[in-house]
């Protein structure tokens, strides 16, 4: 089984060193000899380079898939590695369809580093392959996640689509509302980045501070950070010797660690945003700009509404409907609050309210290219926030 898990790692590893290239090769495929390249719906040489990279580094990826179900002996979705991995994995096929419906070579170049950053991100937990817990020994955990995850990965196409329609129509000359939350949005994913600079950091380092601590039900709990802790669990005492004290005492309810891994990814996406904004001399959406010049605004806007109108029954079905059937089985009743019930709720009425307005108010264009950022980032916070500060039933994650 060690040399079937060791070959699965590589596998994703290949896909991942496919994606980078694929990324660059893709914005070789928007530049001509004159610049940016004035017609978009012809593919050229970079582009079927980088089409046929990132089709090998997908089918890499499945093969990590595969080989890491048949070591573990159960669908590779069950915790935060296994599931944002497999997020990726679903956010490239679907580029790759759509990409063969539109072809449309910037969306590439903005859809892989998308990609690039969530199996970057799911790295940054324990790899380790581990028996099933007895809550989720059950074939629905192959029904409900995975298509909860392949709906959000198609609605995932609808950001990226967004995100381009807005790096291309928000004017940058000027400082306004716009261009601050335009570059927000970027300064959120340059944070994603953040976290993998700062968990690899410290990993190398081999960090470790301990805290024995009180949970809500009163049972006393061991906690292990791996980056310094500048909050601590509730009634928390530090057992590391040489390690700093915690600033602040978090409530129970908090998953102090993972909170304290959310700051630090923060300030380290702070570091980073400004060393970029030092280097380039502009903001990050004045410098992405040329790279979506001469793509098409209503090709855009079509591609995000139609990403949005397949992702949404998907994500439907299998974060609420399936989700509900296996919450009956396993917990005796089919909705209880539980903080990932109430965001798998919030996104459902969020894309549901998105495809209301869109066809009885007419919001096309950028007002459709900003719900779609702000539907993505609602689909971010419960992958990263709920996951990993707010305690309850889906803690296992």
């Amino acid at each position: 089984m060690t040399n079937l898990v060791d070959v699965s790692s590589n596998l994703l590893y290949l896909a991942f060193i496919m994606y980078l290239i694929g990324t660059f090769f893709f914005g070789g495929s928007i530049r001509s000899k004159h610049g940016v390249a004035k017609d978009l719906s012809k593919l050229n040489t970079w582009g079927k380079i980088a089409i046929t990279i990132t089709v090998i580094g997908f089918a890499a990826q499945i093969g990590y898939f595969i080989t890491r179900w048949i070591a573990s002996g159960h669908a590779p979705v069950s915790d935060l590695f296994e599931f944002t991995t497999f997020f990726g994995m679903m956010l490239v096929g679907a580029f790759i369809i759509i990409f063969f419906i539109y072809r449309t070579a910037v969306l590439g170049l903005f859809a892989l580093p998308i990609a690039l950053l969530v199996i970057a991100y799911a790295s940054m937990f324990p790899k380790e392959v581990s028996p099933l817990i007895p809550a989720l020994q059950s074939d629905w955990l192959h029904i409900h996640v995975t298509t909860a995850a392949a709906g959000e990965a198609i609605l995932a196409i609808s950001f990226a689509a967004g995100l381009i329609y807005l790096v291309k129509n928000i004017d940058q000359s000027k400082r306004s509302k716009k261009t601050f939350w335009l570059e927000a949005v970027l300064f959120g994913l340059i944070a994603v980045l953040g976290f993998v600079a700062v968990t690899t950091t410290f990993s190398l380092m081999d960090y470790k501070a301990s805290f024995n601590w009180v949970d809500r039900s009163g049972a006393e709990k061991v906690m292990d950070y791996n980056v310094p802790p500048l909050v601590g669990p509730h009634d928390g005492k530090l057992t590391t010797a040489g390690r700093m004290d915690p600033w602040v005492e978090l409530p129970a309810f908090f998953n102090a660690m993972k909170f304290n891994t959310v700051i630090w990814s923060l300030g380290g996406g702070i570091v980073l945003y400004l060393i970029l904004r030092l280097i380039l001399r502009k903001r990050i959406g004045a410098a992405l700009q040329p790279l979506a010049k001469n793509v098409k605004s209503d090709l855009l806007d079509e591609i995000g509404y139609r990403s949005v109108l397949i992702g949404f029954p998907v994500f439907t079905l299998g974060a609420l409907i399936f989700a509900m059937i296996w919450a009956q089985m396993a917990w005796t009743r089919y909705w209880g609050w539980d903080p990932k019930e109430v965001w798998a709720l919030i996104t459902f009425l969020f894309y549901a309210a998105f495809l209301h307005l869109r066809m009885s108010k007419g919001w096309h264009g950028e007002k459709s290219a900003w719900l779609a950022v702000i539907g993505f980032a609602i689909i971010m916070f419960n992958l990263v926030a709920v996951n990993l500060v707010i305690a309850g039933l889906h803690s296992y994650a």
